[in-house]
């Protein structure tokens, strides 16, 4: 970024306007996720994204992951293609806000995936802009919100929505999302409500029935008694596997009518100004 020489005097700060530095940009190859989004044949494909954290080297019963297996197991059996994405295991920085200095700052490759090399966030990228015809993302409930790890990934997915402010560029077309929800307590329906208006800021498309969950309630503090009710439970298991299969049924049926979202869109109450410094 340019800079000025600034002095202060008499309690005046005076900047020399004449004398900025140049803007400087270091050359570099494309990133490989800056490649233009071609959905490449082959059966269809589905993407879990588990949220829930916890220590690695002493794993413990996840009930969202729990239902999350079966719903990629239910996809495989369909002939899909399966991945898994656990945050947990991957090494990424949390969002350090370039939007809020500047629209443009905010870049499709996230800046900070092109600044370093080790965050692994491109891989929830890769999958959700090229890869996946459709995901299901799986949340435990923290105080009555979607995980804080859910939170840090959705926050770093700013630089995809903002490529629809600043470019009027759709980078998720004809993909659906369904989500799994999982709680002790209550507050399910905030939750998804949360998932259900971010996805569909970034692109996405939703099945009927876009979501299962589960929670015991207020009153229920006894998790022991919770991981024992979801772990036996035929019905949430039956559940995950049925909203695999409308996810990629929606997929199928997006695919299959060569109706396809436009590349540039105009939303409604919103859409892309022009960013020109006056």
């Amino acid at each position: 970024m340019p800079a000025w020489p600034v002095k202060v005097e008499n309690g005046r700060v005076l900047v020399d306007v004449a004398n900025a530095t140049k803007r400087a940009r270091k050359p570099h190859d494309p990133h490989p996720l800056a490649r233009a989004v071609k959905r490449e044949p082959g059966p269809l494909r589905l993407a879990g994204i588990s949220t829930t954290a916890m220590d690695g080297d002493y794993p413990r019963f996840s009930g969202s992951d729990h239902l999350l297996g079966h719903a990629l197991e239910t996809a495989i059996a369909t002939g899909a293609e399966t991945r898994l994405i656990k945050l947990n295991a991957l090494k990424f920085r949390a969002c350090e806000g370039y939007y809020s200095k500047a629209a443009r700052a905010c870049t499709w490759p996230c800046s900070i995936t092109q600044m370093d090399e080790s965050d692994q966030l491109d891989q929830v990228y890769e999958a959700l802009v090229h890869w996946a015809d459709a995901i299901i993302v799986a949340t435990p409930i923290r105080w009555g919100a979607a995980s804080s790890l859910y939170f840090k990934m959705a926050e770093r997915l700013n630089c995809v929505q903002n490529a629809i402010t600043t470019r009027n560029e759709v980078l998720i077309r004809n993909k659906v999302a369904g989500f799994i929800i999982v709680g002790g307590q209550d507050n399910i329906q905030s939750v998804a409500g949360q998932m259900l208006g971010f996805f569909a800021e970034l692109g996405f498309l939703f099945p009927q029935f876009p979501y299962i969950a589960h929670s015991r309630g207020w009153s229920h503090e006894d998790m022991e008694r919770n991981v024992e009710v979801l772990r036996s439970s035929e019905e949430l298991k039956q559940g995950a596997g049925e909203l695999a299969e409308r996810c990629l049924a929606a997929a199928r049926d997006l695919l299959a009518s060569h109706e396809m979202t436009p590349e540039h869109i105009m939303r409604g109450g919103r859409k892309a100004h022009p960013l020109d410094m006056e």
